[in-house]
């Protein structure tokens, strides 16, 4: 055992792992391209861009260039009562890629706080027009994040039974399975006819931690179209599904009907930096406008639109203006595709998806679909000696590589997971 996995065990607690039964983690000691490298010299080709994250790959030259540019100019200030050119660069941009209304940008740290953020926008704006409106609606599997607001508004029991006597009430939509959805639309409209409703969450097209589990952008349409009629304020939640995910810039971007309010986080850097955004509107920032220190958001986080996490978000945003990341996600939506045909080749593998660079799919157990299927350390451990970093959300298993991905490191993912399946597992 290296010192360094000493250490670890010694002092180091890790997320989302029960330490009680994990085996000891893999010492990374580098990171390039595709490519993970251990302190054996064994490499791993990084299939899920690393919790979703790295869109560009590892170690990319124009981020980690921007980010010593930035460091020798301001390594970090108060953004109170102050500002810098990467953080107006930044909100600029993003707001011209967001569809048109949401003009207005708040900056955090991560998912979980974009969301957690937006929530308190919208109770807040109802507070400051004095209108009692109080209730939420959410999503049947819904993961919004780890602090206590998004946990509210995500699925119960799960991760998170322990603190559900903390969280605040929210009512819940099943989620759209193809036969239920009229049956879904009819319940919002009754709900948001009382009222009552202050705003909704929803993962657009893709919930990320339920299962990489897919509804379409017409539904979405449907399903928004009842809160703007209702003036329900929507909040788009799109961590995961944002920068070239599903085929598109957004998820959004496939919808009609647009969101009060966008979450931004994880491709934002190219997994490089902690950065999270909220995008809003005018209508909500202008509620907060008045004489009464009160009114205003009075919120924020010691790291708040830190200068260097701005400057690699820019230089994330450069990267997509290229061919090569528009190539890439054609790429990888055209690639999931043709494996999409060849996993029908098994009776036990069900519920094949594909969305842009995401393609997902259960192993049948007879469990249904559930994160703590035995399948997941079995899979796990099968495509990490396969070379490949694979980390199945229980019995799904999901591929949502880096754009840059080559076709012949791909075709290593996908024999891998054909000989997987056919080995009996």
């Amino acid at each position: 055992m290296s010192s360094i996995i000493e250490k670890d065990k010694k002092h180091v607690w890790h997320p989302f792992t029960q330490h009680f039964t994990a085996e000891e983690p893999i010492e990374i000691v580098k990171a390039e391209g595709v490519r993970l490298y251990d302190a054996s010299g064994k490499d791993y080709i990084d299939a899920n861009s690393s919790w979703w994250v790295n869109v560009h790959g590892h170690a990319n030259a124009h981020i980690g260039n921007a980010m010593m540019e930035q460091f020798n100019q301001i390594d970090h200030i108060v953004f109170a009562g102050v500002t810098h050119p990467k953080a107006v660069e930044l909100a600029e941009r993003i707001t011209q890629l967001t569809p048109p209304g949401l003009e207005k940008v708040f900056f955090s740290d991560n998912g979980s706080t974009s969301v957690e953020i937006a929530l308190k926008m919208i109770v807040q704006y109802w507070h400051n027009k004095n209108e009692k409106k109080q209730r939420f609606l959410a999503m049947h599997g819904s993961y919004h994040g780890d602090t206590f607001g998004a946990m509210s508004v995500g699925q119960r029991g799960y991760f998170n039974a322990p603190f559900e006597p903390f969280f605040f009430d929210v009512d819940y939509i099943d989620f759209p399975d193809g036969n239920n959805e009229d049956a879904i639309l009819a319940r919002t409209k009754a709900l948001f006819e009382t009222g009552e409703f202050a705003g909704m969450i929803v993962e657009p097209l893709v919930q990320g931690a339920a299962g990489m589990r897919m509804y379409s952008a017409s539904f979405l349409d449907q399903l928004t179209a009842i809160a703007k009629a209702n003036d329900v304020l929507i909040i788009f939640d799109e961590v995961m599904t944002g920068f070239g995910r599903t085929g598109k810039m957004f998820a959004t971007d496939y919808c009609q009907v647009k969101p009060d309010f966008m979450t931004l986080s994880k491709g934002l850097t190219a997994g490089v930096m902690a950065l999270g955004l909220t995008v809003t509107s005018d209508k909500i920032y202008n509620a907060f406008l008045g004489e009464e220190t009160t009114k205003a958001l009075l919120h924020g986080h010691s790291f708040t639109a830190n200068p260097i996490a701005c400057a690699v978000a820019c230089a994330n945003l450069d990267l997509f203006e290229q061919e090569a990341a528009i190539q890439g996600m054609k790429n990888l939506d055209e690639w999931n595709q043709a494996f999409a045909e060849e996993l029908k080749q098994f009776d036990f593998v069900t519920n094949v998806r594909q969305q842009g660079t995401i393609i997902a799919f259960e192993i049948e157990t007879g469990e249904g679909n559930t994160y703590f299927s035995n399948i997941k350390a079995q899979a796990y451990a099968y495509f990490l000696d396969q070379g490949i970093l694979i980390r199945p959300l229980g019995n799904v298993i999901f591929v949502n590589a880096p754009l840059i991905i080559s076709k012949e490191d791909y075709d290593k993912i996908t024999s891998s997971i054909l000989e997987f399946l056919k080995s009996g597992m």
